[in-house]
């Protein structure tokens, strides 16, 4: 009794945390652009019940009797107007896009209007890549596009976004629904991966998935390999940002996908509070999210199959993540270094450089020998953990000079290889 009482507290105090003023009725569509403005097209794919009862819901929290498609358009404020990582939400029934998120256009569509608008859009897409994001717990639907698409804006990635959305109830105190939701929809996304990989039109595919997303996630590509004898070469990166999965059972995932090396890349966080909270809710075992990637025995599992981890533990997200577990989208750092690489059609980790360089995180240029390690220090504001960018980075540390560690001291931050 006295451990569930534990739980049920931490669970109220996240919750006053993170679930104050939350959106209603945001999707219903302005039907104009302002002058100034972004927009993100969103593809979406969702396993959430339609609801018709509320005016700018679209979907609930409960579970659909069948996949469901819909394409929504954001338009997002002017940069000078808002913070890169922050979604603006509307605070009224009118909001002011030059200074708040809004929905331009929403519509349900049926599976082949989807199949048709997806392929319009992949073959004008450089490399004709597809990013897949799948949210985490305590998500309701229109919490799932605004992030969505603020992550797709800040990391100003040439792809066509596809958000896959599965029946979150968006209440704290509904983990155990979500959990059994993330399992329900397991199918649905390797449905969604699969006809991505077989579609001629699709170059590549990139994953990003959040928190217990990653659970779904990791179902889904286990099923993948175990029916298709390993993964379908277009996917080319997986990312589990803060990853709400038991690190034995993640293991075992891995081990069964007989994954090719440095497919995966890992956002971690020692000091996140959601991730904290759910390991009491789970006997006390370690969430892949917040596992320490020096410490053993994470070190040895990381390092033999080949799973890059970038530890975001030293950095604040700069926006309103006070349990720091969306780091990975708030961060503007993390998020626009992300989309600079998948920008470019690269895999995080491909070629002779660590996740680190890919990343743009790591700054070797010319310059005095105090310029030089200042700027790896400015530029790698967070840990990097994979084998190549340590070996990058002592080369570095090595050409520089003794006087690498004074600049290092002076600007206040370290990079732990």
């Amino acid at each position: 009794m006295r451990i569930v009482r534990g739980c049920l507290g931490a669970l109220f105090i996240l919750g006053v945390a993170a679930c104050a003023g939350r959106p209603h009725n945001v999707l219903i569509p302005t039907h104009t652009v302002a002058p100034g403005t972004s927009t993100v097209d969103l593809m979406v794919a969702t396993t959430r019940a339609p609801d018709a009862s509320q005016p700018g819901e679209m979907f609930s929290g409960e579970r659909g009797g069948s996949f469901s498609f819909a394409d929504i358009t954001v338009s997002i404020p002017p940069d000078a107007n808002r913070k890169v990582g922050e979604v603006q939400w509307p605070q009224n029934e009118t909001p002011d896009p030059t200074r708040e998120f809004t929905t331009v256009d929403a519509r349900i569509l049926s599976r082949e209007q989807a199949l048709a608008e997806f392929n319009k859009r992949i073959v004008k897409t450089p490399n004709r890549q597809v990013l897949v994001f799948v949210h985490g717990f305590n998500t309701r639907f229109a919490e799932a596009v605004y992030r969505f698409a603020q992550i797709s804006h800040d990391s100003d990635a040439s792809v066509v976004p596809v958000l896959f959305t599965w029946p979150s109830r968006g209440k704290l105190l509904a983990y155990g629904y979500d959990h059994e939701s993330a399992s329900f929809s397991r199918d649905a996304l390797e449905t969604l991966l699969q006809a991505l990989a077989r579609n001629p039109n699709v170059g590549e595919i990139s994953i990003l998935a959040h928190s217990m997303g990653n659970w779904v996630t990791l179902e889904a590509l286990r099923q993948m390999a175990i029916r298709n004898r390993g993964l379908a070469p277009k996917i080319k990166n997986i990312m589990l940002a803060a990853p709400d999965v038991d690190f034995d059972v993640f293991k075992r995932q891995i081990l069964e996908m007989g994954v090719k090396p440095s497919l995966f890349t890992i956002f971690v966080s020692r000091d996140d509070e959601a991730l904290a909270v759910s390991k009491r809710v789970w006997g006390d075992k370690p969430r892949l999210g917040a596992v320490n990637p020096q410490a053993e025995p994470y070190r040895d599992v990381l390092d033999r199959d080949h799973i890059n981890v970038v530890d975001l533990t030293d950095i604040s997200s700069g926006g309103g993540d006070s349990l720091g577990h969306t780091k990975f989208a708030e961060a503007p750092a993390v998020v626009r270094s992300i989309g600079a690489r998948l920008a470019t059609g690269q895999t995080l980790s491909d070629g002779q450089a660590g996740v680190g360089s890919k990343l743009g995180l790591v700054a070797v240029g010319a310059g005095s020998a105090v310029g030089a390690a200042a700027g790896v220090a400015v530029a790698a504001p967070f840990a990097i953990v994979d084998p190549r960018t340590r070996e990058s980075l002592s080369e570095h540390f090595e050409a520089v000079g003794d006087h690498a560690g004074d600049a290092l001291e002076s600007s206040g931050r370290v990079v732990r290889p």
